[in-house]
């Protein structure tokens, strides 16, 4: 007989609720429980934000390696709450500096590996805001490596998923015996990927970008036709920058700058903030006319953010123009009772003003950090360095192989980048850290969330259990393709679909698609942090 844990998971049922769980000494949330640990234990060690957020990476590196690992990226926003500022990290790679424009940008294939960034992000967060020391942060996902953990029963689910491409691969290090996934409950151990922590642990970012392992990542990528160098290992760095920003509703919200389309969150709640969302929908949540609005905002967004975002390092972004009310006040007046047939880029010549993880904490002085860490699609190209226990990401298939687009493939260029963790403040105090997986899901999901925080009052859980929409043609803005989750009244189905939109219900596992996504809102008065995690995965949250 199978274990109880792996039938319920067979199964995908969504009928279990959740309190919003409280602290003021402290909260933690991320999509695994043992990650979740390990930052609680880090706070309760004295360590801050910061420390803890680094530490709940590098044990989801572990955990969940089919949706993040050291050989992805990472981006985190943190607020110090002594100065009211929040810093944005962007820990995002090139492409190699001497590779040709490829004919083609194979999801699997090295032309889709760029530098990977997580590693020098995870060691200069601690190094910019932390207060511990490396070898403590990394010792809980040391242990999990090399000791050994329970896999958790949503993480088993989709790790099964990709048994057949980690079979044909030469990722078989993330198989049992090298022929299946492990199964709920199964204790998977990764003891090459617990070395590779432990040369981070001691030597830093030389423990990843020199030696052992940056050979085994040059090996990996060009012996199958890749072109990294040592030099694009050994001079990445991790950018630290001012996030972007606008206010909705009073509250201002962060967003990590491109070449993410954070951008594309902040300008949807930019056109959203025109309509009174609540009484235009008679006050019913998640009615037609309420999330017709929302969708609609969300597809002109996007359409924006194809035509301009890529890396300001190679060409103009428009942010200051992309981001002005009145311009997204022009783009709502775009919307009517009728969907969109195709939802173009704004005109800004007039305007001239100046599979992934996401975790966060609030530590006892109200310090936040808000992070992610990703290696795109389920477990990136599926490429493992000899010996080393992780997948290389495939962050370079973003790019575009059109010369004459922003996004085109360029040398030593940084892809459009889909992973965003968010931060908001009111009054300059922190409101809340959030965000939510889901490659272009992420700012729409992120839209829906923040709406139910700040138009409906909900709780950090409430908010994150809440049906969600999926526009899957948001990005490319062609069609009206609109996926919603099921508990979305059926009424609201039959509205939508009288406006054009293509609707069909999802439930089940295909609920993936909506993302997974953590949200910590915090009370400066009080010092209480109230946290949620997404129904939708493993997750817990911890509170101090």
């Amino acid at each position: 007989m199978l274990p109880c844990w792996t039938v319920c998971t067979s199964k995908m049922d969504f009928r279990s609720r959740r309190s919003a769980v409280m602290g003021n000494k402290g909260v933690v949330a991320s999509t695994q429980p043992l990650a979740s640990a390990a930052g609680a234990r880090i706070l309760q060690q004295g360590g801050n934000a910061a420390d803890a957020a680094v530490s709940m990476a590098a044990a989801l590196a572990v955990t969940e390696p089919g949706s993040t690992g050291i050989g992805g990226d990472a981006f985190a926003l943190y607020y110090d709450a002594k100065t009211r500022k929040v810093s944005a990290v962007l820990g995002n790679g090139a492409a190699p500096m001497n590779a040709p424009v490829p004919e083609e940008i194979r999801r699997r294939g090295p032309e889709s590996v760029t530098v990977p960034g997580a590693a020098a992000a995870w060691v200069d967060i601690v190094d910019s805001f932390g207060t511990m020391e490396m070898e403590e942060i990394l010792k809980p996902a040391i242990s999990l490596a090399e000791d050994g953990f329970p896999v958790a029963p949503v993480t088993a689910y989709y790790w099964k998923d990709s048994e057949t491409l980690l079979r044909e691969t030469n990722a078989k290090a993330f198989l049992v015996d090298g022929e299946r996934a492990p199964r709920a409950g199964e204790v998977f151990k990764n003891p090459d990927l617990g070395q590779v922590l432990r040369n981070v642990a001691s030597d830093l970012k030389k423990g990843f970008y020199s030696g052992r392992t940056a050979a085994a990542i040059l090996d990996a990528v060009n012996s199958r036709g890749g072109h990294m160098c040592t030099e694009d290992l050994e001079e990445h760095q991790t950018e630290f920058a001012d996030p972007i920003s606008t206010s909705y509703r009073g509250v201002d919200v962060y967003e990590v700058p491109p070449p993410t389309h954070g951008i594309a969150a902040l300008m949807a709640m930019n056109i959203a903030e025109n309509f009174d969302l609540v009484s235009e929908a008679s006050g019913v949540h998640n009615s037609g006319p309420h999330l017709h609005k929302l969708v609609e905002s969300m597809r002109l967004a996007f359409a924006d953010a194809k035509a301009f975002v890529a890396d300001p390092r190679t060409g103009e972004v428009p942010v200051d123009i992309l981001l002005a009310k009145d311009y997204a006040k022009e783009r709502s007046e775009q919307i009517q009772d009728k969907a969109l047939e195709h939802a173009n880029a704004g005109d800004l010549s007039a305007f001239k003003h100046p599979d992934t993880v996401y975790f966060c904490v609030v530590d006892a002085d109200g310090n936040a950090c808000s992070m992610i860490n990703s290696v795109f699609f389920a477990f990136g190209t599926a490429i493992v360095p000899d010996g080393c226990g992780f997948t290389l990401h495939n962050r370079g298939s973003n790019f575009r192989c059109d010369s004459s687009h922003p996004n085109a493939f360029q040398a030593g260029k940084r892809p459009y980048h889909t992973i965003i963790p968010a931060m908001a403040t009111k009054n300059g105090e922190l409101f809340a850290a959030f965000g939510i997986t889901g490659g272009f899901n992420q700012p729409q999901a992120q839209l829906q969330v923040l709406s139910n925080l700040v138009d409906w009052g909900m709780d950090a859980q409430q908010a994150l259990d809440a049906p969600r929409f999926l526009s899957g043609d948001a990005f490319e803005g062609t069609g009206r393709q609109l996926s919603l989750e099921d508990g979305i009244a059926e009424e609201t189905v039959e509205y939508l679909r009288s406006r054009g939109h293509d609707t069909i219900k999802v439930g089940g596992s295909g609920r993936v698609i909506f993302g997974r996504g953590q949200v910590v809102v915090y009370d400066p008065k009080t010092n209480v942090a109230v946290g949620g995690t997404d129904p939708r995965a493993d997750g817990i949250v911890i509170a101090i």
